[in-house]
């Protein structure tokens, strides 16, 4: 079973110098009909102006995933992390027991897009952690490319959850098919451009939540990037 969540039903919030766009309730957005899919609490798309960001800010108990979709976002923590990420590149912390961070877009001309995706984690009070690791479009073209994990395998960054994560790029007509792990759901995240999933068609910005399916078939309708989620 597959439900769409449209991207033009999402929450949306416009603070000028950010555009951000939400699937599930955040901040001022409550949905009680959208509050998160198994494990994944969150997934805000953001448009950030040049010179511009979030000011230091805390979390805690959250596995936070930051997907680079163009431009560059100037990241640092209380950890003593500090990172300018790109296209390609693919952040990941564990708040834990409390970190602090700021995130700003490091262009003065260029606007900074990603995804920014909360998954609620196995354990509370779990020690912070950092980790970064850079997926090149070859890494993702016409396949599915592991880009988080449970156990850091196929070189991804490690999450404290029970949940895969794969990034891909679909050239025009190409197809991919996913088997789930048995008695896993999933969720599809469409960056940009078309593609048809098990007969349903999905643009930029949908998403879909997958249920009570063995398998996934996607094929591209026009060249496309998207994520998928797997999991318990």
């Amino acid at each position: 079973m597959i439900a769409i969540r449209p991207a033009a039903e999402r929450g949306a919030v416009n603070l000028g110098w950010l555009d951000s766009k939400h699937s599930f309730s955040f901040g001022d957005y409550h949905d009680p009909a959208h509050m998160g899919f198994a494990s994944l609490r969150v997934i805000n798309e953001d448009w950030i102006e040049p010179g511009q960001g979030f000011g230091t800010h805390s979390h805690r108990d959250m596995e936070i995933i930051t997907y680079i979709i163009k431009g560059a976002l100037e990241h640092k923590d209380s950890m003593g992390n500090g990172a300018v990420m790109k296209h390609g590149d693919v952040q990941h912390m564990t708040a834990g027991s409390g970190i602090t961070h700021s995130e700003f877009n490091h262009s003065s001309e260029e606007l900074v897009h990603l995804l920014q995706i909360w998954i609620l984690p196995a354990e509370k009070g779990l020690t912070p952690g950092y980790e970064e690791k850079t997926f090149t479009d070859a890494d993702k073209t016409n396949q599915l490319r592991l880009i988080v994990s449970p156990d850091g395998r196929d070189d991804s960054l490690l999450v404290n959850q029970d949940v895969s994560l794969y990034a891909s790029i679909l050239q025009q007509d190409a197809v991919l098919t996913h088997k789930f792990v048995a008695g896993h759901s999933g969720w599809i995240q469409v960056v940009r451009g078309a593609v048809d999933v098990d007969g349903q068609t999905l643009n930029g910005g949908d998403g879909a939540a997958v249920e009570q399916a063995d398998s996934l078939q996607i094929r591209a309708n026009t060249d496309a990037e998207f994520l998928l989620f797997d999991f318990a």
